[in-house]
């Protein structure tokens, strides 16, 4: 019998959320996720290990459920936790995988073999290529956004910066969010921050917006801010008006039934 990765209860993994919503804005949430296949013993982690930033960003699904409820726009979120496989890196990347996160060792990601990667890639990040390539193929978007969270303390350093707008080679969308910042939301909001594309992390961006020539922005909420009652709301709101006074300044076809924010 085939060695299988994910077992029926474990999929999809990947999960599509509104799919026939229709905002020209496709939402992806890589790290949605913090489920370990039982099939990998929990990766050798302690229950702390499992729920804390290193498995997932906390908080960033339940943003990208409001901001997709409130933009009425699809969403492509990962149902497996970024130490199986980080949907948000390519199968050569060493963080696609990655044995250690921060100060957080993963035993069950040491050493593996050539199969045991090619099994967490054709289970994990092929699907959930596949459902986003489909979505985008079928939808024809003028944007993509990927949507993450932060740690406040990251190797013991405290990070001042609330709101991060990152952008690889197409700086567009991510500056005309920065421009619309002081008028839409009170949260500190930087270029590039706390990461950069320096860091290794636009690869959904970088594989799927830019051959599409798609406007396209990375979006980084530090998690207190997502984890206290309505904080997930709240902040998407504010994204909303960001991504609505940005998309209208660069695209004149962004017509006013498409413009994030008009629905409660």
């Amino acid at each position: 019998m085939t060695h299988r990765l994910l077992r029926p209860h474990d999929e999809p993994a990947a999960e599509l959320v509104n799919p026939e919503g229709a905002c020209r804005v496709i939402l992806v949430c890589e790290h949605a996720s913090n489920a370990i296949p039982d099939s990998l013993n929990g990766l050798g982690l302690d229950p702390a290990a499992r729920t804390s930033h290193a498995a997932w960003d906390i908080g960033a699904r339940d943003l990208a459920l409001c901001l997709s409820q409130r933009l009425d726009a699809p969403l492509v979120a990962s149902r497996v936790s970024r130490l199986v496989y980080d949907c948000n890196r390519a199968p050569a990347s060493p963080g696609a995988m990655p044995d250690q996160s921060e100060r957080i060792s993963v035993p069950g990601n040491r050493n593996l073999t050539g199969p045991d990667r090619q099994l967490r890639i054709d289970e994990v990040y092929l699907p959930f290529r596949h459902v986003l390539r489909n979505l985008l193929d079928s939808h024809a978007p003028i944007a993509l956004v990927t949507v993450h969270s932060f740690t406040p303390i990251y190797f013991d350093v405290p990070r001042a910066v609330e709101l991060g707008l990152l952008h690889d080679r197409d700086d567009r969308l991510a500056k005309a969010m920065l421009a619309a910042a002081p008028s839409a939301t009170t949260l500190r909001t930087e270029l590039n921050a706390p990461y950069s594309a320096a860091d290794g992390v636009m690869h959904t961006l970088t594989d799927h917006a830019l051959p599409r020539g798609l406007l396209n922005v990375m979006i980084e909420v530090r998690n207190d801010l997502l984890v206290m009652a309505g904080g997930p709301a709240r902040v998407a709101g504010d994204l909303a008006a960001m991504l609505g006074q940005g998309l209208s300044a660069l695209d004149p076809s962004w017509a006013a039934s498409d413009r994030p924010g008009r629905t409660a």
